[in-house]
């Protein structure tokens, strides 16, 4: 349990601290965009309530009811991806896709390609099996692409699983097709499954973002998504895992089934939900990519004014990864719990998703209202001149 680390929800223990001490926290640590006044819509929330009402209380098929493993098939089909609802799992969210998948994949000892930064789940899961994460970069001075050579540079004989993030959490990273393709090809040379993390597909500012299978629909690629994002249902931890329609994934298909049969099964009336979801209305869809594109633009143009910060526009989600140009000695961690005891405001240091600390990289969460947020990055820049000057 000592490699188990989860520095999303660890740092908030300094916040409850800090406001011990009667400080307001201004929370920019967990995208949960319920949290910021964004609302569920009312369709969805109607179905679990109607599925309780009705009694749909009890447990479920390990693998999910029909009409929501039915329900993702379609969705996925029309994007230009046959797969049969036999070959969807419904889940406790992405994060239990994540566990199921790596589980199934992953031997204690063996190597899974990693992003870099990386989404802090990833690695505390193969801490946990015993697996080792193998990281390869992606350049900030080319929008958060991949970096293909350094890829190679990793691959091994025990190299089991490739992890894609598009849209990318913590970056905000969308990667345009030739960068999917040239990853496709790559996991087809080594005979790699592909881990395609897609639960920030229908946020791409300029429109929903394509599953990365529908390039390749017979590669090797599990694909998992969720309501927790698009849907604004974080809470609910309805997610679900699409294994691509070859022969090359029935194992690991099967042995997630039965990893999924040890934990009987995941919420309920919330798998009625999905549903509503992929079947029903999708308005609020076009209002949330818009009000995320502005808050985009508005985090990028106040960050980079301030000196000594440097961001990199997000493309997509509700994310951005500036850095701080710290003074020798500093890390960046140092800077995020500075800025949190003297103003309150709550971020997550880039190490806690792998990078290196003298790097001065921190995540922040633009979910708050563009009014609030010009307060934050105010006081950001204030609270930076000053770490910087007296440093």
């Amino acid at each position: 349990m000592h490699r188990f680390s989860y520095a999303i929800r660890n740092i908030v223990a300094e916040a409850r601290a800090v406001e011990a001490r009667g400080m307001t926290v201004r929370y920019l640590n967990i995208g949960d965009p319920v949290a910021f006044g964004f609302k569920t819509p009312s369709h969805i929330v109607e179905a679990a309530v109607t599925a309780m009402r009705n009694g749909n209380n009890g447990y479920l098929a390990s693998a999910g009811i029909l009409p929501a493993r039915e329900a993702v098939a379609a969705d996925y089909a029309q994007r230009g991806i046959d797969v049969s609802p036999d070959r969807v799992l419904i889940t406790t969210g992405t994060s239990e896709a994540i566990d199921l998948a790596l589980n199934a994949l992953v031997n204690e000892g063996e190597e899974v390609l990693v992003p870099l930064p990386t989404y802090p789940l990833y690695t505390a899961v193969l801490a946990k099996i015993g697996a080792v994460p193998r990281y390869y970069r992606t350049d900030p001075r080319r929008d958060w692409l991949p970096d293909l050579e350094s890829l190679r540079s990793l691959v091994t004989e025990k190299t089991r699983v490739l992890v894609v993030i598009d849209p990318n959490n913590p970056t905000g990273a969308v990667y345009p097709p030739s960068v999917r393709r040239s990853l496709i090809d790559f996991a087809d040379r080594y005979d790699l499954t592909i881990l395609a993390d897609e639960v920030y597909g229908e946020l791409g500012f300029e429109g929903p973002v394509a599953p990365l299978g529908t390039l390749a629909p017979e590669a090797p690629i599990i694909s998992l998504s969720s309501l927790s994002k698009a849907y604004l249902a974080p809470g609910w931890r309805a997610g679900w895992l699409v294994v691509s329609a070859t022969s090359r994934l029935d194992d690991a298909l099967a042995a997630m089934k039965k990893l999924a049969d040890g934990r009987l099964c995941s919420p309920g009336p919330m798998q009625y939900a999905i549903v509503a979801a992929l079947t029903g209305d999708r308005s609020h869809q076009p209002a949330f990519r818009t009000a995320l594109a502005e808050r985009a633009r508005l985090t990028t143009q106040t960050l980079n004014a301030i000196p000594g910060v440097s961001c990199v526009e997000p493309r997509a989600a509700f994310y951005a990864l500036p850095s701080v140009s710290l003074p020798p000695g500093k890390s960046d961690e140092d800077y995020v719990l500075a800025l949190l005891r003297e103003t309150g405001i709550l971020t997550v240091h880039g190490s806690g998703f792998g990078m290196r600390p003298e790097d001065g990289f921190l995540r922040i969460v633009f979910l708050a209202e563009p009014r609030d947020l010009a307060v934050i990055y105010s006081d950001m820049a204030a609270f930076t001149r000053d770490y910087l000057r007296r440093s």
